[in-house]
């Protein structure tokens, strides 16, 4: 199923990708213009979101319209339409109380193999679909983005340029196996970190910085609380991609 984002120009597709455990929800935001080439941006949602949620959708129509960069999300496990009965209709904040913050993150954390594979499987099914999606592929994904971002990155020799952030490792998980993913990103970077978040603390957030293991990485950190991201960084997000993947106007680094 097709159909028109914000921008006119912006044509949105609507799809599902088979999956052994379940199928997976996808969206793409292609843009309207005449390109030879377009690089590909995987959008990923936070946490108790989903694949069209409203920032995601802003990024993907702006990058898509404005830039004639090709954009993907996916509802990720236990999120968008693949919420588990018992938890539709409820807030983010009701499930993660529910749940209890440990809880929710232990599952999240569960789900990381599942989520690699579902990303993997959609980049597939993106590049079926619109056969001009050629060359360099980003990632944008903060807070639950990142938490199951990482791994991808590290899984994921495609993905040249990463946005990331909202997200931590306390000083007891530097050996987890997420942390070792982190120090296998080795691609150029952007973290954005509010300094007075109470869902990952700043020093948690540093130190997730400090674990990446690219040499071209670069800390934002402002103000404010998880929710609260400046809406600047959004403008910093997208000249980063496009510095680091082109356009289908020009090669990356123009």
């Amino acid at each position: 199923m097709t159909g028109r984002g914000l921008d006119p120009s912006v044509r949105k597709a609507r799809f599902t990708v088979p999956q052994p455990a379940e199928d997976v929800p996808a969206v793409m935001w292609l843009p309207g213009r005449a390109q030879r080439r377009r690089p590909l941006v995987l959008l990923g949602h936070g946490g108790g979101l989903h694949k069209e949620t409203r920032y995601i959708d802003r990024l993907g129509t702006w990058l898509a319209g404005e830039h004639g960069i090709a954009c993907l999300a996916i509802d990720l496990p236990f999120h968008g339409d693949r919420t588990p009965a018992r938890e539709r209709g409820l807030s983010a904040l009701a499930r993660r109380e529910r749940m209890g913050l440990r809880g929710w993150r232990e599952r999240n954390a569960g789900a990381t193999e599942q989520s690699v594979a579902d990303w993997k499987a959609a980049m597939a099914a993106a590049h079926r679909h619109d056969p001009l999606i050629q060359g360099p592929v980003g990632y944008f994904g903060v807070s639950m983005g990142t938490r199951f971002g990482i791994p991808l990155i590290a899984a994921e020799p495609r993905i040249t340029a990463a946005v990331l952030g909202l997200f931590g490792v306390p000083a007891a998980d530097t050996g987890s196996a997420f942390a070792r993913a982190a120090g296998q990103v080795t691609i150029p970077v952007l973290f954005l970190q509010q300094l007075d978040d109470r869902l990952f603390p700043a020093d948690d957030g540093r130190r997730l910085f400090a674990l990446l293991g690219s040499p071209d990485k670069t800390l934002h950190a402002n103000p404010g609380g998880h929710l609260g991201l400046p809406r600047a960084e959004l403008a910093h997000t997208i000249d980063f991609l496009r510095h680091h993947l082109g356009s289908g106007d020009r090669e990356p680094g123009r």
